[in-house]
């Protein structure tokens, strides 16, 4: 079977966990979440980065720091993980679905501006398989009206949007270093404060809200509790691997975007009929993206394809549900329930994943888009 992921784990890897095991230090905020800081902040010009157990974490923070509450209102896309939302509507706000773009998944950003109210306090864009959200528009929008926006770059480490990266551009972005994503530690994420307000206290909540990094930097002479927070920060032996793979990050990513295009290329003819939708990118640029994905034309065929890859020994994976439709918010926030977002539910329908790892062969990217081609020739 070509299963649908394969963590990579290279030898250097393995020396830094071996390293950090040997040091006695594998709790959080050690030598290695302290390298990372500095690299992800120094070569990437984060302003400030703060490791965290996973982007779900990373986006709890996001919430804290904002202090969202009850009766504020956020605006996400209606077609993403749960932890988008669920972050948020853990502190009591009220969940707002925007509907994606026609040509991607991402959320449409000419669809926000009309979802504003007064209650409004926040946007947050996805950046789906590394497709970048057109953050001009979405950062004048926001501007306009004074709210917050927190990028959900779980799938968009290391990509760019007009020279700059993903992540980068918000007040706030959170990324995630799950083994499903490009740059992985098994799991894991990251809260990027790129607006100096948030710095001081964003330490504060990721520290379980106490000065703790202040005491050991000798500042104060004991630590206290002084904010809401919780237990955010990754386990430093996680952060050893975490390391080693943002030091081969421009190898990985770069290795990435060849196998998708490949991807692309081969299946360019069924897209060109009209058979497959294939992703678009801005500038046409193929990003070194956590995973490929096509569109069906519609759910049974989708299905009859997963049918047919698997008696290949392909594995295939869907992906998000329309979270506007789901019971969560039917049985909280019934007002939304009957919101339907066309290109959000026909997303959900349609998308399917691709096997996508580091060590997946050229040949076997073949093997899959051979037989992808085949399934239609039949059909």
């Amino acid at each position: 079977m070509i299963p649908f992921n394969k963590p990579y784990i290279s030898e250097r890897g393995m020396d830094y966990i071996k390293e950090c095991t040997k040091s006695g230090h594998l709790s959080g905020n050690g030598p290695f979440t302290k390298k990372c800081h500095e690299l992800l902040e120094g070569e990437y010009g984060f302003s400030k980065c703060l490791l965290t157990t996973s982007c779900t974490d990373a986006l709890e923070m996001a919430a804290i720091l904002l202090n969202i509450k009850p009766g504020d209102e956020v605006i996400i896309p209606s077609y993403t993980f749960v932890s988008t939302a669920l972050a948020f509507a853990r502190q009591g706000a009220t969940i707002v679905f925007a509907d994606s773009r026609q040509d991607n998944p991402c959320i449409d950003e000419e669809k926000i501006e009309h979802l504003i109210t007064n209650h409004t306090k926040a946007i947050v864009p996805v950046h789906y398989a590394g497709i970048a959200c057109e953050m001009d528009k979405i950062m004048e929008v926001a501007e306009k009206y004074n709210l917050a926006v927190v990028e959900d770059a779980a799938h968009a480490f290391g990509i760019s949007y007009k020279g700059r990266l993903l992540g980068s551009i918000g007040h706030l972005g959170c990324f995630s270093f799950h083994e499903t994503k490009v740059i992985h530690c098994g799991e894991g994420g990251m809260l990027a404060v790129n607006d100096n307000r948030f710095s001081g206290r964003a330490e504060i909540i990721w520290e379980k809200g106490t000065n703790r990094s202040r005491f050991f930097m000798g500042e104060v002479d004991k630590y206290e509790w002084i904010d809401n927070g919780s237990s955010f920060l990754l386990a430093d032996i996680n952060a050893a691997l975490l390391y080693s793979q943002l030091e081969e990050a421009g190898t990985i990513i770069s290795h990435r975007a060849k196998r998708n295009g490949l991807y692309y290329n081969s299946l360019l003819e069924l897209g060109e009929k009209g058979l497959l939708k294939l992703p678009s990118w801005p500038d046409n640029l193929v990003p070194g993206s956590s995973f490929f994905f096509v569109e069906t034309i519609n759910s049974e065929i989708r299905k009859k394809l997963i049918t047919y890859l698997i008696a290949k020994r392909i594995q295939t994976v869907t992906h998000y549900l329309d979270l506007a439709q789901s019971p969560y918010i039917f049985k909280y926030q019934r007002s939304s329930f009957s919101k339907k977002n066309a290109n959000s539910i026909r997303y959900q329908d349609t998308i399917l994943r691709l096997p996508s790892y580091y060590s997946l062969e050229f040949s076997q990217i073949q093997e899959i888009t051979k037989e992808i081609n085949n399934f239609y020739r039949g059909n």
